[in-house]
């Protein structure tokens, strides 16, 4: 297991800046679902005929597009004040971008949003085992919980080989992202367009060597690929402002909304009819990220 790097940088305050504002950052979350949710339903459509990497690689380079005016506008590049952490987080989000690009092209909507909601669940695990914080017993209840939770909606005995390797490519991805959030919320003092630079920089240095090896011609596809790229540079820039904003209290329960939005996308766009199993796994998941997010009553 990769070890996270000094996770503040010397003389620093990671929680530097404005006071909490939950309703702020809940805006900027149901945004950033709103953006994101449309990035991927395009990602899917184009999936399965184009390389996951590649669709990085292209949502990269626009995103550095629409940030390079930004830039120009504020004089100039920022420092980051830790660039190691920031090239660590950079590599997380790769591989979680491409496992999610991946997982969504082979995946039902719903199943995709569901096995996505053990991310509270698994970065309480990481926060165990990497930041040695106490996990309540209760809190491991719940993580079994979420467990039952997953094999109920992903069913395993009637997985195909296409949903064996997108369940793969997803569970990778959610755990590359959850490592990524942790660092994130440890990056709190950072200028946001200075960190969304230098990770969209990253992902198009990362991704470029891979992408060009399995590239293939998008044709008539370049138009809506550019749009993946402005809808998920856009929801990146939401998703940091509402951890800059809101406690992970507030974060946390708000996202399941998101399951709203797959079912309907899924069903609409995509003709996809939830099985019973899924509603009683991401039910199961949810309540058990509800449980383990629940602070401890002080007398």
């Amino acid at each position: 297991m990769a070890i996270i790097p000094r996770l503040t940088a010397p003389h620093t305050n990671p929680d530097t800046g404005p006071a909490r504002n939950n309703l702020r950052g809940a805006v900027w979350l149901l945004t950033d679902m709103s953006f994101n949710i449309w990035s991927l339903t395009i990602v899917k459509s184009l999936g399965v005929s184009l390389p996951s990497i590649q669709i990085v690689l292209i949502r990269a380079l626009v995103g550095l597009a629409v940030l390079i005016p930004f830039v120009i506008y504020k004089g100039g590049f920022q420092r980051l004040t830790n660039p190691r952490l920031q090239l660590f987080r950079t590599g997380l989000s790769t591989i979680a971008m491409t496992g999610s690009f991946f997982g969504v092209a082979k995946l039902p909507f719903a199943m995709f949003t569901t096995v996505n909601f053990t991310r509270p669940l698994l970065m309480m695990t990481l926060a165990a085992l990497i930041l040695r914080e106490r996990i309540l017993p209760k809190q491991w209840l719940a993580g079994g919980i979420g467990l039952i939770g997953v094999v109920i909606a992903v069913d395993p005995n009637s997985l195909s080989a296409a949903y064996a390797t997108g369940l793969a490519a997803l569970f990778a991805s959610v755990f590359a992202g959850t490592g990524a959030v942790i660092i994130l919320r440890r990056m709190r003092h950072e200028d946001p367009l200075a960190q969304m630079v230098w990770q969209t920089a990253g992902l198009a240095v990362v991704a470029a060597l891979p992408a060009a090896f399995y590239w293939q011609a998008p044709g008539s596809h370049w138009p809506i690929l550019l749009s993946v790229g402005i809808f998920s540079q856009t929801a990146q820039f939401c998703f940091m402002r509402a951890h800059y904003w809101a406690e992970a209290g507030v974060i946390a329960p708000l996202g399941y909304a998101s399951l709203i939005l797959s079912v309907s996308v899924g069903y609409f766009m995509f003709n996809e009819i939830p099985t019973t199993g899924i509603y009683i796994g991401a039910a199961l998941i949810i309540s058990a990220a509800l449980i383990a997010g629940q602070k401890r009553k002080h007398r």
